[in-house]
């Protein structure tokens, strides 16, 4: 809303202000020494178009892009000496998308008012426990521009760690699906053509000509209640694998599977141990970065594990103790934890497991690539060929039957 007033040295300001109403304003204005003359609720034509848009919920939502962005870009400005809210007036200008720019605004109407950034960004609502939690240190220390400068290094690195995983679980599930439409217009396009013409021969069949055969008639009468059967139970499995019950056994489930069980683990570690290496090394306290570092594994197994490890460092021992109780958790990374304890540098100890686990990821990545893509390959290509010599293997007992003759 827009208003007027006049500062105690009795300047006269113009500007607006973000509030939910006139009340609400006049104690924002009242804490930064503005006296009120005018204040006017904005009317829907005041109203900014992009606003609009995002409070119906018509536009894109801001994602990882543009956090890594925004936080890096003010990093950069407060640490040439910009006042924070000339940064935040700079960032809110340039930003493309809406969603985030009505939330930047919403930011700096908050500091403007008195808040701390700390306190406007959790106020918002839209940015994570680590993300918060980390400004507040660096507010508290007054290194604000270098916490900035690791949370977007953080972001950085998660970001390229989520993209790898992601691409290894791409490839192979759209080699799948193209098999599995191969396979489906095969049996419901090709191999009726050849029932035809086998008809008129009136031969025996084989028993693997007939098992095509029956398959593909089945295809035919029930592709509609295949494709439901298959759109249903899919819907069903992602509700239950996401549910509070059904989550914890899927995420055992997936940790014990051959193919992708290393990669889960190996990458939920490296967001840890790099979540907790920047947590340290930002002066949080143990227990919080902890606790905030559980909060961002998405794995329950994992995040129950080191509900445990924290646990016993409320109790006062140690952090390489607890870890080494957990049988996925490397031998070789608790003993580098210990060196970082004893020497007091932990959260750099820590940032080099982390390292060391992307090069697991990397490695556990490209070995799974090297056993998948084959394996596929044969599976896809076998059936293939299954009914392609089911559908020929009568012609060529037929001519071999007429030489014969």
């Amino acid at each position: 809303m827009k208003y007027v007033g006049v500062r105690e040295d009795g300047r006269k300001v113009q500007s607006e202000i973000d509030a939910e109403n006139i009340k609400d304003a006049k104690k924002l204005l009242k804490r930064q020494g503005i006296r009120v003359v005018k204040i006017t609720e904005p009317s829907s034509l005041d109203m900014d178009l992009g606003d609009i848009f995002v409070q119906a919920g018509l536009v894109k939502p801001f994602g990882q892009a543009e956090l890594m962005r925004f936080t890096r870009q003010l990093s950069i400005l407060i640490n040439a000496g910009v006042p924070i809210m000339e940064c935040l007036e700079i960032l809110y200008k340039q930003e493309k998308n809406k969603a985030f720019q009505s939330i930047i605004k919403k930011v700096a109407s908050q500091v403007e008012s008195g808040k701390t950034l700390y306190e406007a960004l959790s106020y918002s609502g839209q940015f994570n426990k680590l993300y918060c939690s980390l400004i507040k240190a660096g507010e508290s220390a007054g290194i604000l521009d270098t916490i900035l400068n690791k949370i977007s290094e953080f972001l950085e690195k998660n970001e390229k760690l989520k993209k790898k995983v992601k691409g290894a679980l791409t490839y192979p599930t759209i080699v799948v699906f193209v098999g599995i439409v191969v396979i489906f217009a095969l049996m419901t396009f090709v191999v009726p053509q050849f029932v035809g013409m086998l008809k008129e021969t009136g031969q025996e069949l084989p028993w693997v000509t007939k098992t095509v055969i029956d398959i593909s008639q089945f295809f035919q009468d029930y592709t509609f209640h295949l494709i439901v059967f298959i759109g249903v139970g899919s819907f069903f499995f992602f509700k239950t694998i996401k549910s509070k019950n059904g989550k914890p056994g899927w995420d055992r489930f997936a940790m014990k599977s051959p193919l992708f069980g290393e990669l889960i683990i190996k990458s939920n570690l490296a967001s840890f141990t790099r979540t907790l290496a920047t947590m340290l090394s930002a002066g949080v306290p143990i227990i919080d970065s902890l606790e905030i570092c559980i909060d961002t594994i998405d794995n329950t197994k994992i995040a129950k594990d080191l509900t445990g490890v924290r646990k016993a460092v409320t109790e006062g021992k140690s952090l390489t103790e607890p870890l080494r109780r957990i049988p996925y958790f490397p031998p070789i990374v608790t003993q580098m934890m210990k060196v970082g304890e004893s020497t007091g540098k932990t959260d750099e100890m820590m940032l080099r497991v982390s390292n060391v686990f992307d090069e697991e990821v990397e490695d556990a990545i490209d070995n799974m690539t090297k056993l998948i893509e084959p394996i596929i390959l044969v599976v896809l290509g076998g059936i293939i060929c299954f009914v392609l010599v089911a559908m020929y293997l009568p012609m060529f007992m037929s001519a071999g039957g007429a030489d014969s003759g």
